[in-house]
């Protein structure tokens, strides 16, 4: 559980002690002193207001993400394997991007977008769905990058079975609960992890320490 999860928990303990506090009893005195009933009252509102509104459970900042979206490749004919249009190869990119991409109608797997920056480790990329969105023959997932100005990293489209999927997305969630986003290593990844497509993008400004 993430510290900004306890503080939100303890708020509403707050909130609730003060509330059964200024109950009477049978003698018509409140259980707890007044002021003492405001003082746990206020301090029990601001620790969940600022619990909600720091944590996932109101997306806030989400909302106010701003992505950009990379050049675009032409593709023509019939799809017959997943492909990314967007970024494109040697690709100067921005600090958020929405990465897309096509597929086979026929595709039924989960589709992940994975970067790789200059430490050699693996990061899975999500929004609040985890996998990347599918729809009519098209995909996309929200990408972010965190190093520094110029930095190369390999964006790497895989497509993943139920298993390894489940993977991916229980390990983005230990990190948010952590607030520790570690990567993984190339052996650390699922066997039901297919490499689909491999591309070199750039960071097109410095974004270390925007996340």
């Amino acid at each position: 559980m993430s510290t900004k999860i306890i503080i939100l928990s303890i708020g509403a303990l707050l909130t609730l002690v003060a509330i059964l506090g200024s109950r009477k009893s049978n003698s018509g005195k409140r259980l707890l002193d007044t002021k003492f009933i405001m003082s746990l009252g206020i301090i029990g509102i601001l620790m969940m207001i600022y619990g909600s509104y720091s944590s996932e459970l109101v997306n806030y900042n989400s909302q106010m993400e701003q992505v950009s979206i990379g050049k675009k490749l032409k593709i023509e004919g019939p799809i017959s394997t997943v492909k990314v249009v967007s970024p494109i190869d040697k690709d100067s990119v921005d600090c958020r991007i929405l990465t897309m991409g096509v597929y086979p109608k026929s595709h039924t797997k989960d589709i992940w977008v994975m970067i790789r920056p200059t430490d050699d480790r693996y990061y899975p990329q999500s929004d609040h769905t985890n996998t990347s969105y599918k729809r009519d023959g098209e995909w996309q997932v929200v990408t972010r990058f965190g190093g520094d100005m110029g930095e190369a990293y390999d964006l790497i489209i895989y497509e993943a079975d139920s298993i390894a999927s489940s993977f991916f997305s229980s390990t983005i969630e230990k990190w948010k609960e952590t607030e520790d986003y570690p990567g993984l290593k190339l052996e650390e990844l699922p066997p039901g992890a297919k490499e689909m497509e491999r591309l070199k993008v750039y960071s097109r400004k410095n974004c270390r320490g925007v996340f």
